[in-house]
């Protein structure tokens, strides 16, 4: 769930897969490692290092609070999160109702809300409250963060609803009757883990988790599903997927086509190396497909199953289908006969193109794709054997989301933003293209005087890399401009442009210039974007995010001293990369929930997940690439870096907050100048609510000012 999305300077953002360890288990030691002394910073409640995070803490909040700007921005959050008119988005829920989640200054843990359909098309909709979390947090003692639902299609008043104590990914899941606006009393009730839970049913439900103890694979996941039926004890569920202990995790779901029928059980297993085993089980056996293993399924419709393919696939009677097509299969030959299976080519990708997205209605397939990096919505329909399609009509270089589709029309909810126009949302009708303007929130800035720019720069191999600048029209190119720059960089997680109501109040107006870059490692170019990065191949990551700031210095944008870098979790390694690779670019870095230890990361909650993107730190050659860019054992005594801000969270059950702690905590020992403040709650999201948010923010602004304006 995210917190309202104008409070955050982190502009791009990702949920790196997590595991079942839960905070407060001291994190694994390598049995004959040599010994860190700052390895007690792992042990994530323990006293010493607790300790040490409150003497950090105590210091940035010590320097931070003298100026007394950090009032002033967090007043201007306050007001702008009282004032602004933000739209809470809407779900198609069944085939009368819309429902929305509200965060505003009063909900602020937010509220689930349901109105019917008549009342919403009238501009003027009732809202009922099924769910108001912030009472249930009061009533209930807890420190509830809603993480969502799960409603079963043919009963859609009954709901699985998750909740996270303080902001961790591990949840409990509760049943809960949307109808009777209460939790289901003997309900299904499945106890805090990093679990999944899924509708069989409406008596029966597929949970995998954790089932006894040390039962989860080597990245911390569950891999084990089993059928958990209506007034059954956990240890009565019977196990109907099992995959493997190597596996990053295995999950089991029942699938439904677009008309509601239940057309099988869907075995997915997820391997180490950004592939996944697909099987598909049906009256008891289970049969796998012949796809390659980067393939991945998207849903199933009209008897075809529509999979997305990474890289070139040929099949076995010789059709052949280009890297980032989407195919799909006759889901009932291929199962008689699997490798007699005949895909069928639903959408292709033209240069300079790649699928985003897939969603459907109740009779067309919506493939989201990028062009340069600007969203664009094509509708099709499958008849006579084919797929046709058609662009539905939206603005051009925007920014576009499919917020909800509905089974029962041919309805969508879209959004479109761009770095200078707030989000605006949209009915759009598949099948006549009719697009109906239901709302836009409001200029939270004056964007009057502001441009934005795309622009190209030749990273150190040769490859073109995009950046998007945004400024004030008049800027002067003397070198002088508070810049910054931020990147994600991995995961196949696109970074596209969006509007900031905060960003544009508290950095555009006061004459800073923001610039996001389009960097490999993502997927705006499709998957050969994201595969060029992975692995010994990460440096041309790093060397294209160095090539934009070179670009903006050398065309007097800004300076080294006026350049600031931001970037989260994954973007926090690139961060710390930067860090210690080219110290002499940056004035100032925020360094977020990051991955800084790269030799030990696999051995830390999560990280064993993500060696398919990063390698493995135990392979002689992937580990000694490792170790080469390892922010944390790259720090070199004498050499000047600029002053770092670290943020972390004692709950963060992802990404452990040890990477944090011990880069700062060797920086200190080098005597070398940084920020750190870790959250004692809020997960990998450092907030539990909006005001832990504001407060979190306008620190890191504080410090912005004081770096890259003053």
């Amino acid at each position: 769930m995210p917190l309202k999305r104008s409070l955050s300077l982190l502009f791009s953002s990702v949920l790196l897969c997590s595991s079942s360890a839960l905070p407060g288990l001291s994190a694994p030691h390598d049995s004959g490692r040599i010994a860190d002394p700052f390895d007690y910073l792992e042990d994530i409640e323990g006293g010493p290092a607790l300790d040490w995070v409150s003497e950090q803490n105590a210091k940035t909040l010590q320097r931070l609070s003298q100026d007394k700007r950090l009032k002033e921005t967090e007043a201007v959050l306050t007001q702008s999160l009282t004032d602004l008119r933000t739209i809470a988005l809407p779900e198609f829920a069944d085939d009368n109702s819309i429902d929305t989640f509200l965060i505003d200054s009063v909900h602020v843990r937010g509220q689930w809300r349901r109105t019917s359909r008549t009342s919403y098309d009238s501009g003027d909709p009732q809202w009922n409250t099924i769910l108001d979390v912030d009472a249930l947090a009061k009533q209930e003692k807890r420190n509830w963060v809603y993480q969502g639902r799960d409603c079963l299609p043919s009963h859609p008043d009954r709901c699985l609803v998750m909740l996270s104590d303080g902001g961790r990914d591990a949840v409990f899941i509760r049943e809960y009757d949307a109808a009777r606006r209460q939790f289901v009393a003997d309900g299904f009730i499945l106890p805090e883990a990093k679990q999944t839970a899924r509708w069989f049913d409406k008596d029966t439900i597929y949970v995998s988790r954790e089932w006894t103890p040390g039962e989860v694979t080597t990245s911390g996941y569950g891999y084990v599903t089993r059928r958990l039926r209506r007034g059954q004890s956990l240890d009565q569920a019977v196990e109907i997927c099992r995959g493997e202990r190597t596996d990053v995790t295995a999950i089991c779901s029942a699938w439904w086509d677009q008309d509601g029928r239940y057309v099988a059980d869907i075995h997915i297993r997820e391997l180490q190396n950004n592939e996944a085993k697909l099987a598909v089980r049906t009256q008891g056996a289970e049969i796998s497909l012949p796809l390659p293993l980067s393939a991945r399924m998207e849903t199933i419709r009209d008897g075809q199953m529509i999979v997305r393919l990474n890289e070139p696939w040929e099949t076995t009677a010789g059709k052949k289908f280009s890297a980032d097509s989407v195919i799909s299969l006759d889901l009932e030959k291929a199962l008689k006969n699997p490798q007699a299976a005949d895909p069928v080519l639903v959408f292709a990708p033209s240069t300079g193109q790649s699928v985003e997205n897939v969603s459907e209605t109740a009779n067309f397939l919506i493939i989201h794709t990028l062009t340069n990096v600007m969203g664009e919505l094509h509708a099709l329909h499958f008849a006579e054997g084919a797929w046709h399609a058609r662009k539905l009509p939206l603005a051009d270089n925007l920014s576009v989301s499919v917020v909800s589709a509905d089974d029962h029309s041919d309805a969508l909810f879209v959004t479109t933003e761009s770095f200078l126009s707030p989000r605006s949302l949209f009915r759009v009708d598949a099948a006549t293209l009719e697009v109906q303007h239901l709302a836009s929130e409001d200029n939270d800035f004056v964007a009057d005087d502001m441009e934005v720019s795309q622009n190209w720069v030749t990273s150190k191999d040769g490859t073109k890399v995009p950046y998007f600048l945004v400024s004030k029209k008049d800027m002067k190119r003397d070198g002088s401009n508070p810049t910054l720059l931020t990147a994600y960089g991995g995961f196949e997680v696109s970074s596209l442009p969006f509007y900031s109501g905060t960003m544009g109040k508290i950095w555009l107006e006061q004459g800073g210039v923001f610039v996001l870059a389009n960097i490999r490692g993502g997927r705006e170019f499709g998957s050969q974007w994201h595969v060029a990065g992975l692995k010994t191949r990460r440096q041309v990551i790093f060397d294209d995010f160095q090539a934009v700031a070179e670009d903006l210095i050398r065309r007097k944008i800004t300076s080294p001293k006026k350049l600031g870098i931001r970037g989260g979790s994954n973007g926090g390694l690139l961060m710390g990369v930067q860090l210690v690779q080219r110290p002499e670019l940056w004035g100032a870095m925020i360094i977020d929930v990051p991955l800084l230890d790269m030799v030990r990361y696999n051995k830390l909650f999560a990280g064993a997940s993500w060696t398919g993107e990063y390698g493995d730190p135990d392979d002689p050659v992937e580990g000694m690439f490792l170790r080469s860019i390892s922010p944390y054992h790259n720090l070199k005594a004498g050499t000047v870096y600029p002053e770092p801000f670290f943020t972390t969270s004692t709950l963060d059950d992802r990404v452990h907050p040890s990477h944090a702690r011990k880069m700062a905590a060797r920086m200190q020992s080098l005597n070398m100048p940084f920020l750190f403040y870790e959250s004692s709650d809020g997960g990998h999201a450092t907030a539990a609510t909006t005001a832990d948010a504001i407060r979190i923010e306008a620190m890191k602004h504080v410090y912005l000012v004081q770096k890259l304006m003053d």
